[in-house]
C-alpha cells in the first residue's frame, strides 16, 4: 500500500501542517484525529490496519491531517477568543489550501468525505456542513456538535457559525441547502458505553430531520465505549458498507 507523509505550508495558520496519505486511488476519506490532533494518530491506533484492504483495492484513499488540537482546544491557557480565531483560520486552511492540495495530489477534483471520532467528529461534521459544495459527505462518531460545550460562556459570531446545532436550524439559504439536500452520505454514530454521550448524536439527528436532510444515525449498546476500539469498528463499517 502506498504511504506518504507530506507537509502543507499554510499561509492562514502560518506554519507547516503534516498530512499522512494512504493509498493510490478511490474516494477520499479526510480524517480529523480524535485525541491529540496528530496526523499519525489514525494509523497508530489501528485505523489504517482496519481499512487496509479497502485502501489497497482502491475503494478509498485516506488523508489524515494535523489539527493542532493539543495546542489550542485542549490547552486551558488559550482563551476562548483565541480558540475562536484559530478555528476561523483553520477553516480557511481546510477550505482554501487543503482541498486544493488533495485535488492536486489526486490529479483532479475528487469526492471527499470528512470523517472523525470524538473531537475529530465535530471537526469533520462541521467542515462538511460549512461547505457542502466542497465535500461529498461526512462520518461523525461519538461527537459533540455544540461548540458552546467547549467555549463555555464565550460565544461570538464565529462560534455560532461553527456550531452545527446552532446554525443548522436557522439555515434557510436555498443555495447551501441545495448542496446539502443533494448529499447522500451523512452518517452519525455513537455507543452507550463508558464515556459516550449519545444525546449529542441523537440531537443532531433531530435537527437534520427537521430540515428534511437525508442522514443516518446509528446508536449502539453499552459495549461501545468512548475509545478507539469503538471508533475503528464503526469507521470500517461505514466505509465498507455505506460508501
Amino acid at each position: 500500500m502506498e504511504t506518504k507523509v507530506n507537509i502543507i505550508q499554510s499561509s492562514f495558520l502560518k506554519r507547516d501542517i503534516k498530512i499522512n496519505i494512504y493509498g493510490h486511488y478511490g474516494l477520499v476519506i479526510l480524517i480529523f484525529p480524535a485525541l491529540n490532533g496528530k496526523s499519525i494518530e489514525f494509523e497508530q491506533n489501528g485505523g489504517l490496519a482496519a481499512v487496509e484492504n479497502l485502501v489497497k483495492i482502491g475503494k478509498c484513499k485516506v488523508f489524515s491531517i494535523d489539527t493542532l488540537d493539543s495546542e489550542y482546544w485542549y490547552d486551558a491557557e488559550v482563551s476562548p477568543k483565541a480558540k475562536s480565531e484559530f478555528l476561523y483560520n483553520f477553516n480557511k486552511f481546510v477550505e482554501e489550501e487543503l482541498v486544493e492540495y488533495v485535488f492536486m495530489n489526486c490529479g483532479g477534483a475528487v469526492p471527499i468525505v470528512t470523517a472523525g471520532a470524538g473531537f475529530g467528529a465535530y471537526l469533520a461534521v462541521n467542515t462538511f456542513f460549512r461547505r457542502p459544495d466542497l465535500f461529498f459527505g461526512t462520518i461523525g462518531i461519538s461527537g459533540t456538535y455544540d461548540l458552546s460545550t467547549i467555549t463555555k460562556d464565550y460565544f461570538d459570531e464565529n462560534c455560532y457559525y461553527n456550531s452545527p446545532v446552532h446554525y443548522l436550524p436557522n439555515l434557510n439559504d436555498s443555495y447551501w441547502l441545495s448542496y446539502i439536500y443533494s448529499r447522500r452520505h451523512i452518517y452519525l454514530a455513537c455507543g452507550r458505553g463508558e464515556g459516550e454521550i449519545p444525546y449529542h448524536t441523537e440531537n443532531m439527528g433531530r435537527i437534520l430531520a427537521d430540515k428534511n436532510i437525508r442522514y443516518q444515525v446509528e446508536i449502539y449498546d453499552e459495549n461501545y465505549k468512548h475509545d478507539y476500539k469503538t471508533w475503528i469498528e464503526l469507521f470500517k463499517h461505514f466505509i465498507d458498507t455505506k460508501l
